[in-house]
């Protein structure tokens, strides 16, 4: 199989969660079976955005304290590792001017872009269902490893 456009092959089975689809691939790489001659497929792709809360200048605030801070620490250990003599008075002023930026960057953000869009939210793509695929030559050899009947022409 072609790793680029959609892999061609005989459907062996279909699921409703990706999970399920999975599982039967292990399955199938627990029979010894060529484990590179199959693809999970999701098929009937829906954008889903999950509205996670309101947003206030608090919010916005804290958030972006949160994530300069990680940032912040980040930089700060990278600095510990390239310098070993520093300590960790520096790690924490990283922290500390990482959250100070990160806060102030996304309160301008919001601020500029509180009229359009006053809410958090986690987007994602979900699928209806999923194919798992084989190439033709083994579509019979992996139904039976999965114990699949064979679908009517």
């Amino acid at each position: 199989m072609s790793l680029q456009g959609i892999p061609r092959g005989d459907t062996i089975a279909s699921f409703e969660s990706y999970p399920e689809a999975q599982r039967a691939v292990d399955k199938l790489a627990a029979a010894e079976f060529p484990v590179k001659k199959v693809s999970i497929i999701g098929n009937g792709l829906t954008s889903v955005e999950r509205i996670t809360g309101k947003l206030s200048y608090g919010r916005a605030a804290a958030n972006g304290a949160m994530s300069g801070a990680w940032l912040g620490l980040f930089f700060g250990l990278l600095l510990i590792l390239i310098n070993p003599q520093s300590d960790l008075v520096f790690v924490g002023a990283a922290v500390l001017i990482g959250a100070g930026f990160g806060m102030c960057f996304t309160m301008f953000n919001y601020g500029i872009n509180r009229k359009r869009r006053d809410f958090s939210s986690v987007a994602q793509i979900v699928a209806s269902s999923y194919s798992v695929i084989v190439e033709p030559e083994l579509a019979n050899k992996a139904r039976h490893e999965l114990g699949v009947e064979q679908p009517p022409l």
